[in-house]
């Protein structure tokens, strides 16, 4: 393990294009499920006890060697809202981009050239943190830290939160990033042995259904 390495893959200044996406916050912002801080945490715990759970055990099971373009399959499978499949390739495209520059390994350049509209996001970050010689609990952490990081950033934005509560929202899930990326990382590890079913499936439907209309507003801040 490369705590450095974990660092920069982490950092949301990393060029990945993630500051774009508020995981569904802008939407939630908007319904009035979202207004402060303590609105914001019980979001952000959802989110990571479900997307960020499946992103999670993705990832791990990508830095783990496991085949990414069945990961790929795995992950449209478990994304049904068309919306967020484009929002999941886009990223992914974008990562792809920003993770070549910094760690070009050949298994990242098969899976652009077999992807080239983008892989999934998760998938990605996976096989980004193999190539910085992360271990699949490495990747894991990331994508969970990933699923609250990006609506956490996007509430001081849309509600002027005052940073250092948000920064505050973020320490109080710490512990809940590590329970998911221990629950992620041995569902991947099964993988090799009973294939990709045995990852997890958790789904979030109010997130998928507000992500499609979100997609619709014709003036928005976020992508997604």
């Amino acid at each position: 393990m490369s705590p450095a390495a974990l660092l920069v893959l982490s950092d949301g200044r990393f060029p990945s294009g993630g500051h774009a996406h508020s995981g569904g916050a802008e939407a939630a912002i908007a319904a009035g499920h979202v207004h402060d801080a303590a609105t914001l945490e019980r979001f952000c715990l959802g989110r990571l006890h479900t997307v960020g759970l499946v992103s999670a055990a993705l990832a791990a099971a990508a830095a783990g060697g496991c085949d990414p373009l069945l990961l790929d399959a795995a992950a449209d499978a478990r994304t049904p809202v068309p919306a967020l499949r484009r929002v999941a390739r886009r990223m992914g495209r974008q990562l792809m981009r920003a993770v070549l520059a910094v760690w070009p390994d050949p298994g990242l350049r098969e899976l652009a050239a077999a992807r080239p509209g983008g892989a999934h996001q998760p998938i990605v970050l996976g096989l980004a943190a193999r190539a910085a010689g992360l271990s699949p609990p490495d990747a894991a952490q990331a994508a969970g830290y990933d699923a609250v990081c990006g609506p956490v950033t996007a509430a001081v934005r849309l509600l002027g939160l005052d940073p250092f509560h948000a920064t505050a929202v973020l320490a109080r899930l710490t512990d809940d990033i590590e329970e998911v990326s221990r629950q992620a990382a041995g569902d991947a590890a099964r993988v090799p042995a009973e294939g990709v079913d045995v990852l997890p499936a958790a789904s979030a439907p109010l997130l998928d259904i507000t992500a499609e209309q979100h997609s619709a507003w014709p003036v928005r801040l976020f992508a997604s």
